[in-house]
């Protein structure tokens, strides 16, 4: 029995034809990527054409703006898909001018694109007229070049002054003169920042009026790594780096998919059934610290929920240990499957899984009774945060933070990659739009992933042993067509990480650009807390459970 489908009454799907007939003269070109039809358009009509392929199309959710420089020009490329319907996508490409690359700005229609199209800024250079808030994201205002240029300059010197926090309500405080707000910088460096997250909170009283991340402390360059890495072999170690709590083999899957994709490489049916299981392991250790952590944020329990939650994530890395040979960074998966094997003797990985999975439910009524019963936590977390699902689609909220607010979308299901469609499990979603719902969804996650990791069990102790193929035959070195393009995503911890990787015909990748989902969910942080108390902007901040890794990269 496979998973249900999601319901699609109502989708209707085109075909690049007829999206092309709706674009009309605002495609002056077509620029196809091997997974969706891409169409090229004037800088000045960024607006009006995603307006139209939102509200004409369905096309709902923007889910990842990349941005690049050529040798004679600049490029922004937005990825668009549906959320009812994953598998209809559609790229926009919009080229700028190489002298003065200004090209509009997509805020208008998405907001998420407030935030992308910043860090396309920052690291390429490229300007987004209109823009509400055309500054740099990840690096500091003084900063001289972007890095991810052509004609970069990595050892030119670089002065970063400090320099005193302004009140951004100062102006409209001295317009009306009879307010009085106070500026509050919560972070960078504090346990329920999850991270190195700097918030720069105003309150009016006690109440929140102005609230905004500053990202941008905890910067590697990940997608500069990956493009001076060859794709088959010095890749594939990065992406643990990305989400490193313990969602190690869904960050692998990741680029393992959009890798295999543009190069054409098929994965053998048993290294698919061992890769979900070990993909629902670590998405269910990553579940288990997300429902920890919040408890300490929502009412500090660390001795025992914070403690129970660790027993349960340690019994997990110690599967996986026994699975990839590491605890944290597993560099398991190998493009056209995974490195090895299934440890030996298998009837004891086997019945170490089991007993797991057997005393699993008993740990969840636990976590039940200790925390969505307690009346500190359900008066902290119902009706706070909420985030309604139409605000969410504009930010690009996936994965529980999306499902928290009762948006039916995800990857494994919508866009079936890996042995997910052959399998029985349902997708959670919760109508609460609050903080508490997103509590939910990850607790009754855990349990899906449960009933997937045994039927995976179950499929592997039965698999005959001359069919046990763990890789499929991989040319040594890797070098797809000159210009092909790609975007591939998989279902994360967090939500849909996905890949754009653009081919120059040489063995490394040249452009590789990450879409992670901690990104766009922390940028609906200021519309769950404005309004509301400085608590419950930190149960908030709790709820999209972010892991700063992932937000810089």
């Amino acid at each position: 029995m496979s998973v249900e489908l999601p319901d699609t009454t109502g989708v209707v799907e085109q075909s690049p034809e007829e999206i092309a007939d709706l674009l009309g003269d605002l495609a002056i070109g077509r620029d196809d990527h091997l997974n969706a039809p891409g169409f090229v358009i004037k800088p000045d009509t960024v607006v009006e054409t995603l307006r139209r392929l939102r509200d004409d199309a369905g096309f709902d959710h923007l889910s990842c703006v990349t941005a690049q420089e050529y040798e004679d020009r600049y490029e922004s490329i937005y990825h668009l898909t549906k959320y009812a319907d994953r598998t209809q996508e559609v790229s926009i490409v919009v080229p700028a001018d190489k002298e003065q690359p200004v090209s509009q700005s997509a805020n208008e229609v998405f907001r998420t694109a407030d935030w992308h199209e910043r860090e396309a800024y920052d690291l390429v250079g490229i300007e987004y007229d209109e823009h509400p808030d055309h500054r740099r994201i990840l690096l500091p205002e003084t900063w001289q070049g972007h890095p991810l240029g052509l004609d970069y300059d990595q050892d030119q010197p670089q002065v970063v002054p400090l320099r005193e926090h302004a009140n951004p309500l100062l102006e409209d405080q001295e317009a009306e003169g009879d307010s009085e707000t106070m500026f509050l910088n919560i972070g960078p460096h504090h346990p329920a920042t999850h991270g190195v997250l700097h918030i720069k909170t105003v309150l009016d009283g006690e109440q929140v009026v102005d609230l905004e991340p500053d990202i941008g402390y905890l910067h590697r360059c990940e997608e500069q790594m990956c493009q001076n890495g060859t794709y088959r072999y010095q890749i594939m170690p990065y992406p643990d780096r990305w989400d490193y709590i313990s969602a190690g083999l869904l960050n692998e899957w990741a680029y393992a998919r959009v890798a295999e994709d543009m190069a054409d490489i098929e994965v053998p049916e048993y290294a698919q059934v061992i890769r979900t299981m070990g993909a629902e392991l670590c998405r269910m250790a990553a579940h288990f610290l997300a429902l920890g952590t919040f408890a300490l944020d929502i009412y500090g329990d660390f001795t025992a929920l914070f403690m129970y939650s660790i027993r349960d994530r340690e019994r997990v890395q110690n599967i996986l240990e026994d699975l990839t040979g590491q605890r944290l960074m597993f560099n398991y998966f190998r493009l056209g499957g995974v490195v090895w094997d299934l440890p030996e003797p298998r009837e004891e990985f086997f019945e170490k899984t089991r007993d797991f999975l057997d005393e699993l439910p008993t740990a969840l009524e636990e976590y039940h009774d200790m925390m969505t019963s307690n009346e500190i936590l359900q008066l902290r977390t119902v009706d706070t945060g909420v985030l309604p699902p139409e605000v969410a689609k504009s930010y690009g909220a996936t994965g529980p933070v999306a499902r928290g607010s009762g948006i039916d979308y995800d990857l494994r299901r919508d866009d079936p990659y890996g042995y997910y469609e052959n399998l029985d499990w349902d997708v959670v979603t919760e109508d609460g739009c609050d903080n508490f719902s997103r509590l939910l969804v990850r607790m009754r996650e855990v349990e899906q992933s449960a009933r997937i990791v045994e039927q995976c069990v179950d499929l592997l102790e039965d698999w005959p042993e001359d069919e046990r193929t763990i890789q499929s035959n991989v040319p040594r070195t890797i070098k797809p067509d000159d210009d092909t393009e790609i975007y591939r995503a998989v279902e994360g911890a967090k939500g849909e990480l996905g890949i754009y990787m653009r081919a120059d015909g040489t063995d490394k990748p040249a452009r590789f650009k990450i879409r992670s989902p901690c990104f766009s969910n922390l940028q609906t942080l200021p519309e769950m807390s404005n309004g509301e108390y400085v608590p419950d902007a930190i149960a908030s901040l709790g709820s999209l459970d972010i892991v700063l890794g992932e937000v810089d990269r």
